[in-house]
């Protein structure tokens, strides 16, 4: 029997998706456009690619409060700075590594 992350985290997943994602396309904090990937590492912490504004957020497991860990600087090459990132991965080392769509590149980021 095939389960989602939703059946996984329950009601965590429910009321954080209607919550922080649904309410319309801004960039805010409790604002969510165009998320094109998510992840969730060992501790439980869960990471969205924010694709419309550019940047990665994150959800430690039991925290009220979101923050974005990457980009939200604005489009643009530099290491600190995403265009449409779609996709996130982590390695073994815990690495986080996020397709950066709009830039045609990988990126690799150490989370601690």
């Amino acid at each position: 029997m095939e389960k989602s992350l939703c059946d996984e985290m329950e009601e965590r997943c429910k009321t954080r998706h209607c919550r922080d994602g649904g309410q319309g396309e801004e960039n805010g904090l409790t604002q969510l456009s165009y998320p094109q990937g998510v992840v969730v590492d060992q501790l439980g912490t869960v990471y969205v690619a924010d694709g419309g504004n550019n940047r990665i957020m994150r959800w430690p497991k039991g925290a009220r409060q979101e923050s974005v860990i990457v980009g939200g600087h604005g489009e643009g090459g530099q290491s600190n700075q995403l265009n449409r990132p779609i996709g996130l991965s982590f390695d073994r080392h815990g690495n986080l590594y996020a397709v950066d769509f709009g830039k045609h590149r990988v990126q690799k980021f150490n989370i601690e």
